[in-house]
């Protein structure tokens, strides 16, 4: 059941909209060659640290840090990198939920054939029509955080057991569907998808798209928002965590590998080009789907993806201030729920409304250009404070916890664990700080 609930928090929106087109644009099977690797240099460390953190310490995050820190003679600020995760997953909760709430929008307009024969120019007007409407998105993003909160406000056992137990079968389901429907309908694009995937090109794969598979590597696993923290603490005290976070990386994996396979059948079978973010989700594939027999019915399950993928990502974000305001404030579940959903709610407006009436556009000194409030909350999460929270689990599980105590942690004190813990305090935080100085340069 862990497994299902963490692979629920891992495979999120980037999967399905950010995965496809950058291994299109880096070397097809060269980037993902490079991305596994990543995975097992950066990704599983830190995850295998945090559930560690977590499993030790039986709280949130804030005071797992603090607790442990006070235990191993490790200093007295580590704590407040947990509100640093906190604050991100809350941030990144406000406008995933926007998103998520167009996916919604998407979904009934898809299964009621509204995109049946658009054009790109057609798909477009429909897309801003939507987001210049701040009281049409409103009540997508409003109704989408409603429904995450009733289930957060259940319960581990009712709300996220629930969310594991069906949401995330139904997820992977609908992915093998959607790479059915691609072969059935562009068998051709199909296997030109397989070989876009699995075939290296390692002459189209550049510095660049190295930094790019080491950044969605650490990314895709909702690592350094204290998520997977609070994940550990509900672990049983006998889990092998490094048998655990492998089978989460490998489980977040597939999911990516398929939604490529489920995405380029098609865009490339429809004769469009792989868009960029929500360009290639909300402007692309709808084109692509309208094209196609039966394509309403398969975009409908598309959007349906989208938004199961938000919704046990978005679960997930809620848990670590949910369980801290149960520690620290003496709240019930359903009353610290309501208000984590009731602040990220208030936060997500400032994105609503910086799509439509509070639109602005400005350019960096750089290649960075931000055209709104989800430009921004995006850049500050994904630039600066996820990967200075990941690094900091990095930097306390390596160097400031007692070595032998984290070798305990992972399981078992054997040679593959000694050089899984060398990585952790060493190569694991380089690669963090290689990521965290490309994308600055980049601003």
């Amino acid at each position: 059941m862990f497994v299902l609930a963490a692979t629920g928090s891992a495979v999120g929106l980037g999967n399905i909209w950010r995965f496809p087109y950058i291994t299109a644009e880096n070397g097809g099977g060269a980037f993902v060659l490079v991305y596994l690797v990543c995975i097992l240099l950066i990704g599983v460390p830190i995850l295998a640290a945090e559930l560690s953190i977590g499993r030790r310490a039986r709280r949130s995050p804030v005071n797992a840090l603090r607790s442990l820190a006070r235990s191993d003679s490790g200093g007295r600020y580590w704590w407040l990198f947990g509100y640093l995760g906190m604050g991100a997953g809350l941030l990144i909760l406000s406008f995933l939920s926007v998103i998520a709430g167009s996916a919604m929008a998407y979904m009934v307009r898809t299964a009621g054939g509204v995109f049946e024969g658009v054009t790109a120019r057609g798909a477009e007007s429909i897309f801003i029509g939507l987001i210049g409407d701040p009281e049409r998105l409103l009540a997508w993003h409003t109704l989408f955080m409603a429904m995450t909160t009733v289930i957060v406000a259940r319960g581990v056992r009712l709300g996220l057991e629930w969310a594991a137990k069906y949401l995330v079968p139904v997820f992977f389901l609908l992915l093998l569907l959607l790479v059915l429907g691609g072969y059935l309908f562009h068998p051709e694009a199909f296997w030109q998808g397989v070989g876009l995937l699995f075939y290296p090109e390692f002459s189209a794969l550049t510095a660049n798209g190295i930094l790019v598979a080491m950044g969605h590597a650490f990314f895709t696993l909702s690592l350094g928002m204290g998520v997977m923290i609070i994940y550990g603490s509900y672990l049983p005290a006998g889990t092998h965590i490094g048998k655990m976070s492998l089978a989460v990386a490998a489980t977040d994996t597939l999911a990516a590998l398929l939604a490529g396979l489920a995405v380029f059948p098609w865009v490339l079978g429809s004769g469009l080009e792989m868009g960029i973010g929500p360009g290639l989700v909300f402007q692309t594939l709808p084109v692509a789907f309208g094209q196609t027999p039966a394509g309403s019915w398969f975009g409908a399950l598309f959007f349906l993806l989208l938004v199961i993928a938000a919704l046990t990502s978005a679960i997930s974000l809620f848990e670590p201030t949910v369980a801290w305001l149960v520690e620290n404030k003496s709240m019930g579940r359903p009353r610290a729920a309501a208000w984590v959903g009731g602040g990220a709610w208030l936060a997500g407006i400032l994105t609503v409304m910086s799509l439509g009436p509070w639109a602005f556009d400005f350019q960096f000194a750089g290649e960075l250009r931000v055209k709104g409030m989800f430009d921004i909350l995006d850049i500050l999460t994904s630039v600066i404070m996820l990967p200075a929270g990941g690094l900091a689990v990095a930097l306390f599980a390596g160097w400031v916890l007692y070595r032998s105590r984290t070798l305990e942690a992972l399981g078992k004190d054997g040679v593959r664990f000694r050089l899984g813990y060398l990585v952790l305090r060493y190569v694991t935080p380089l690669s963090l700080a290689a990521i965290f100085v490309h994308t600055i340069g980049v601003i």
